[in-house]
């Protein structure tokens, strides 16, 4: 685990990406490696499917025309991808990272991640395709099958621009997955030196303030400065709202859990609060 991997694909947060995973991998004092995934292509049509209208010469003379087109269609994603690819380079080099590597695969992201995990220290990948009303935002399902399937970090640029966090807020619900999440941010470099705020939803019980209290204690003993705060309310609606009024912060929180906050990180068909958020997110395992 000694790569910060970001997966660009030259859509609208590729930059925000980028700037994310050099902040990471300075941070981390690791290397980072960009990584730009050509899909396959889909197969070509059945013209065999028309050959009532057609005769067998034109048939093949479409079938050479398709296969042409592919062919070129396919060189000219290979040379967006390495130019793609060398302007990231150039970005992250700019941004202050010593070791800046980049590759180019085919085949599916999620497939190309699990295949380069063992290296992987974080993965950093941007969001796409919101809609116009806030509770009809779809998760991008490329971001969904990457938390769903890598086990390694994940950060989620959920902007089309970088800008460095001041904070960081954690959705922390007093489970063994939040305790986990706690344990990690403490024991990891990446956001050493930033205030971080304790985040709980639901009652104001003893229990929920002892909890917040003994997560307080983990992360002080860690050097970072800890504020705690418990909402009253649902995590749906708490927690995005909390969020809305840190300024420039990253929300961070654990990938599973056996609380109300699960089906919030990782539900059966969409990720609720990462698509709610307005801040970048950090999803460890």
């Amino acid at each position: 685990m000694n790569k910060v991997y970001a997966c660009i694909d030259g859509l609208a947060a590729t930059n925000a990406v980028i700037d994310w995973a050099a902040w990471s991998a300075r941070r981390l004092s690791v290397p980072l490696d960009l990584l730009h995934v050509l899909h396959r292509p889909p197969e070509l049509p059945h013209v065999g499917d028309y050959s009532g209208a057609l005769g067998l010469g034109a048939q093949e003379v479409l079938l050479q025309q398709l296969s042409a087109l592919d062919e070129q269609r396919g060189k000219l994603a290979q040379e967006a991808g390495r130019q793609m690819l060398q302007s990231a380079r150039e970005r992250a080099s700019a941004a202050g990272v010593p070791q800046v590597d980049g590759r180019m695969r085919h085949g599916e992201l999620v497939d190309t991640l699990l295949e380069l995990e063992p290296d992987a220290r974080l993965v950093v990948l941007g969001e796409h395709y919101h809609a116009s009303s806030p509770r009809k935002i779809h998760l991008d399902h490329h971001v969904e099958r990457v938390i769903r399937a890598v086990k390694r970090p994940v950060l989620v640029a959920t902007a089309e621009q970088f800008v460095a966090p001041e904070r960081f807020v954690i959705a922390y619900d007093g489970s063994a997955t939040s305790r986990k999440t706690v344990e990690m941010v403490a024991a990891s470099p990446l956001l050493q030196g930033l205030p971080a705020l304790l985040a709980m939803a639901g009652a104001d019980t003893p229990t929920a303030r002892q909890a917040l209290q003994d997560a307080r204690q983990v992360l002080q003993g860690a050097g970072f400065a800890v504020e705690t705060t418990l909402l009253p309310g649902e995590p749906e609606q708490a927690l995005p709202a909390l969020l809305a009024s840190q300024g420039a912060a990253l929300l961070v929180m654990g990938a599973y859990g056996h609380s109300r906050i699960r089906h919030l990180v990782v539900g059966s068909t969409t990720t609720t609060l990462l698509r709610l958020s307005t801040v970048p997110v950090l999803i460890l395992r």
